[in-house]
């Protein structure tokens, strides 16, 4: 159950509500909200004239739920915004790595040129082996943010785990939890006590209620700025990385109130299919569409083969303003 009190309730009744109804609260836009296991059915009498609303839930997807706010989430990321009542259908591409000043940099004169206002790399770099190739740390962060100081972009880029938080906080505009990483506590609550917009992945190996759950622990420790990015499950299939689940971004359209955006580059994890697929993502009506690019993907050190070349990334933007315009969305 959420709960929202009343203006003239007090903070240390608000206190005492949290308390007795084991529930977490927190303030957000001048009210106090409350919210409780969705086993919850009714509000306990000695409380209701304490409260001002509240919305009884079938699970505890609830911050997120529809049920709660029928409008998508509004996040604005730099100058833009997407969610709400926007059509902004921003385009997020660099290459999976920084790996060095050199290849950073032409990346993003390149993006730039193509007035792409997104822009990703990977700092820290949460590798399956031991033995591939771990990022640049905090060095890769800075040079992120010299080319956001030099051509504007919104910048990307990941948390490995909690103590990596601040520092990207402090270089980067949007937060992004891995797949890897979706079920790091520490990282969730660090990140909800943020109010910089945090891209939450869904881990390969799960259900649309645990994914929206995790977005659960931000938002309900008070941050209001979560995108969920939908980048493939594992299924049988062993030709391609991952499947990317069109039919779960379809539930999450319906079921939940936060922005949406599709990662075909980790779900098929070969270059040969990215354009076919971000044109379906884009049918769909996202809100974002992150694409890895490299200047050479054959000596990136990190998914190469999933990386495109800057003359592919420049035909897919061509492909993607019809698809865009026929679903009436705008490229950002």
């Amino acid at each position: 159950m959420i709960i929202h009190t009343k203006d003239s309730t007090s903070g240390q009744r608000v206190e005492e509500i949290t308390k007795a109804l084991k529930a977490i609260s927190f303030e957000q836009e001048g009210s106090h909200v409350v919210v409780t296991s969705s086993s919850l059915k009714e509000v306990p009498s000695q409380y209701a004239d304490d409260i001002e609303d509240y919305w009884v839930m079938d699970t505890d997807i609830q911050l997120a739920s529809n049920k709660y706010r029928g409008e998508r989430r509004e996040v604005r990321l730099g100058k833009l915004k997407i969610g709400g009542a926007t059509s902004n259908t921003m385009v997020i591409a660099g290459p999976c790595s920084v790996e060095s000043e050199e290849q950073i940099e032409q990346s993003a004169s390149f993006m730039n040129s193509l007035d792409v206002h997104g822009f990703r790399g990977g700092a820290f770099k949460p590798r399956t082996s031991p033995y591939s190739f771990q990022g640049m740390g905090v060095d890769g962060l800075k040079l992120l943010g010299k080319m956001r100081e030099k051509y504007g972009f919104v910048i990307f880029s990941e948390v490995r785990d909690a103590t990596h938080v601040d520092d990207v906080i402090e270089h980067a505009d949007v937060i992004q939890i891995g797949a890897k990483s979706m079920y790091d506590h520490g990282i969730l609550r660090a990140c909800a006590k943020t109010t910089k917009p945090v891209m939450i992945k869904r881990g390969f190996g799960t259900t649309l209620q645990e994914f929206v759950q995790a977005a659960e622990f931000i938002l309900s420790g008070g941050n209001p700025n979560v995108i969920l990015c939908e980048r493939g499950i594992r299924t049988f299939e062993t030709k391609t990385r991952f499947t990317l689940d069109l039919c779960g971004v379809a539930w999450l359209k319906e079921n939940t109130n936060l922005p949406i955006i599709l990662d075909p580059s980790h779900a098929l994890g070969y270059r040969y299919g990215i354009s076919d697929l971000s044109k379906a993502c884009m049918a769909m009506g996202i809100d974002g569409l992150l694409i890895e690019v490299h200047p050479n993907p054959a000596v990136a050190k990190s998914d190469a083969s999933q990386q495109l070349h800057h003359e592919q990334f420049e035909q897919l933007l061509r492909e993607l303003e019809p698809v865009a315009n026929a679903v009436n969305r705008n490229l950002v």
